[in-house]
């Protein structure tokens, strides 16, 4: 079965606000002011909670990772109570994932989020069961960019690698694609914007009313 996987952060929602909102959370229990800004630190945001938090001590002075790891449970917590109060969706997303599986094609999600906190994401947002299948960061004991990661999504969705393509917005969605031998599309609209096309995709997406167009470009 032809098959379309999709990253979730920065690709099919714009998560940045609650991510950013729980790391200056725990620079405010620790009784700074904000330390990262919504707009201007929107990349650091999908390099996940770790480059956060470091950012945000570097801007204090020093990282320690010491206080990172200390950081970490707190910012997971917080995170995960606040999961979606700024998050949306991105402008037709949830369209375009319907129109492909009117289609016939396999849907799922392959991320590098905690599968929990990726679930819990997705129900909040009411959109769960459109995806045939969610594999998180620490479902296996790999994680992107290592493509048994990107496989054993397929695989879940009863999809063939060889009829696959990965929808995603960063380098390492890139490298996941490259290294298991399937098309990469990556979206315009993500924190890196247009210039993400440095990393030379088989095809950008300006806008998900376009997507339909370019997987059947890519694997019919």
């Amino acid at each position: 079965m032809k098959t379309v996987i999709f990253d979730l952060d920065g690709t099919l929602a714009d998560t940045s606000g609650d991510l950013i909102a729980a790391a200056n959370a725990c620079f405010a229990a620790l009784g700074h002011s904000a330390m990262l800004d919504e707009r201007e630190d929107q990349l650091t945001a999908f390099h996940g909670a770790r480059a956060m938090l470091r950012l945000g001590f570097s801007r204090l002075g020093e990282v320690h990772e010491a206080d990172v790891d200390a950081q970490y449970p707190v910012f997971l917590d917080y995170y995960a109570e606040n999961i979606d109060v700024k998050t949306m969706l991105y402008p037709g997303a949830i369209d375009a994932v319907e129109a492909l599986r009117s289609a016939n094609y396999a849907v799922g999600i392959c991320t590098n989020k905690p599968e929990a906190l990726a679930e819990s994401l997705m129900q909040r947002l009411g959109v769960r069961d459109m995806f045939g299948a969610l594999i998180g960061a620490d479902t296996l004991p790999v994680r992107k960019p290592d493509p048994v990661h990107y496989f054993h999504t397929v695989q879940m969705v009863g999809g063939d690698p060889g009829r696959s393509v990965l929808i995603g917005d960063t380098e390492t969605d890139e490298k996941t694609a490259r290294a298991a031998g399937v098309p990469i599309v990556l979206v315009e609209f993500g924190p890196e914007g247009p210039g993400i096309s440095r990393l030379k995709p088989d095809a950008m997406l300006p806008d998900y009313g376009q997507l339909g167009t370019v997987v059947r470009d890519l694997i019919g």
